[in-house]
């Protein structure tokens, strides 16, 4: 090191403390070394360029390590909030939007009318041939039938012919009610034979035969058919029930296949006693149904 004028010098150096800026004083009358003092405050300004991008550097790897963190401590061990291939599968959650589910409820099935005429401990309604048979005419299709005689009696075998007093008697019948239409010079008696059972009444229409013939109800200006004439008969049942036909002339002419109106009275009068006694059953369970 070799000493000048002024005085021992020294290296300026811009980041030590009083270090002696490379200028003498102002009385030598030397100017700035303007190149040095320029190459200075690049190498002070690169130095803080680095700080700050170190410093940066250091910020972010702060960040993601807390960042990190924060992941492992969400997906601790508690299971509050577990990463989506941790849950079950979407079956097995349950459904917070489903709608509630009920059993199925089923009305109960409509009461039979036929079980209300099938017994006499269900078959209570009040009956008789007025009942049964209402009004003063009655009228099928284009047909019209005016009313006449009734009658009604608990001794069956008084109002029925031939093999028919036997088959209702062994099977117990307990009610004989008859009723005559007549049309022109057509008349027909209903009868209808009360048990205690639809089966007593179905043996009854099983063992009846071409004999079996209830007799014709007269009188009340109906006059005599049937008593020594060919006539039209009829046997069936429905319930406990069973019912018979007897058509002829009143004029007592005797009945061929050809006399389609005595046919037709007498289908048309057996069809309306099955209605009557099928409107009784519905009755009964209409009202049983209501109770």
């Amino acid at each position: 090191m070799s000493y000048g004028q002024g005085g021992p010098q020294s290296q300026w150096d811009p980041w030590k403390p009083n270090s002696q800026q490379p200028w003498t004083s102002a009385d030598d009358g030397r100017t700035p070394d303007w190149a040095a003092l320029a190459e200075a405050s690049e190498t002070r300004n690169r130095r803080r360029r680095l700080f700050f991008i170190g410093g940066g550097v250091l910020a972010t790897v702060a960040v993601g390590t807390a960042v990190a963190m924060g992941v492992v401590s969400a997906n601790g061990s508690d299971g509050a909030n577990r990463p989506t291939s941790s849950l079950p599968a979407s079956g097995g959650l349950p459904s917070t939007s489903a709608d509630p589910s009920f059993a199925p409820t089923s009305a109960p099935p409509p009461l039979d009318p036929k079980e209300f005429i099938a017994s006499k401990a269900k078959d209570t309604a009040p009956n008789g041939p007025d009942l049964l048979f209402p009004g003063t005419q009655l009228t099928m299709g284009s047909a019209v039938y005016k009313k006449g005689p009734k009658a009604d009696s608990t001794t069956c075998t008084s109002g029925v012919q031939g093999t028919l007093p036997q088959v209702l008697t062994a099977n117990d019948c307990t009610r004989l009610m008859r009723i005559t239409y007549t049309k022109d010079n057509i008349a027909v008696t209903v009868g209808v034979a009360v048990f205690d059972t639809e089966a007593q009444a179905l043996k009854v229409k099983s063992q009846a035969d071409n004999k079996s013939i209830v007799k014709a109800l007269t009188g009340g200006g109906v006059k005599p058919f049937c008593a020594g004439s060919i006539c039209r008969s009829t046997t069936n049942s429905y319930g406990r029930y069973a019912y018979f036909t007897i058509t002829g002339f009143t004029d007592a002419k005797d009945v061929t296949t050809k006399d389609t109106a005595v046919f037709k009275a007498g289908d048309d009068l057996a069809e309306f006693t099955f209605q009557r006694i099928r409107q009784r059953g519905e009755a009964q369970a209409s009202a049983a149904a209501n109770n």
